[in-house]
């Protein structure tokens, strides 16, 4: 299993967790960005600097993903391509997308996108809380805990 993630949108303490989490298990950690950034010093944590466009990062990671690879994600068509291509999804508040579920929440992201388009304000995300933090830590150590005892 390796986990990437789709970095140029990631908030900073999710990173950090996942940094974290790499130096605890050892499962390889990369970084997929158009932009430089900063990584820590560890084998197990890399950053995959992309061209600048549209979608490259999205793009580069669904071609590099194995099966079992965990991307870590808010671009839900993202996601449904990570699901189609036999991945897990998890989303950086802590929601794993899933694949009964994911076409659903392509289409509600669709109709949103339609009512910004035609002026209409619907809102952004609301501020990264603790609590949305410590879900993410959870359903990744949950994610990380089931693939050791598969491998083992």
């Amino acid at each position: 299993m390796r986990i990437w993630v789709d970095a140029d949108a990631c908030p900073a303490p999710i990173k950090e967790i996942l940094f974290r989490a790499a130096a605890r298990t050892g499962v390889a950690v990369t970084l997929v960005a158009n932009h430089p950034m900063r990584v820590p010093p560890a084998a197990d944590v890399t950053l995959l600097q992309v061209a600048q466009g549209f979608d490259v990062a999205d793009h580069e990671i669904v071609a590099r993903l194995e099966p079992g690879d965990l991307v870590v994600t808010a671009d839900i068509p993202l996601a449904a391509e990570v699901l189609d291509k036999g991945g897990l999804a998890l989303n950086p508040r802590g929601e794993r997308y899933a694949p009964d579920t994911i076409r659903a929440r392509l289409g509600m992201r669709d109709f949103m996108e339609t009512l910004r388009a035609s002026g209409i304000h619907t809102g952004g995300p609301a501020t990264m809380s603790a609590s949305d933090r410590q879900a993410f830590a959870n359903q990744l150590d949950r994610i990380l805990t089931a693939h050791a005892r598969g491998a083992g």
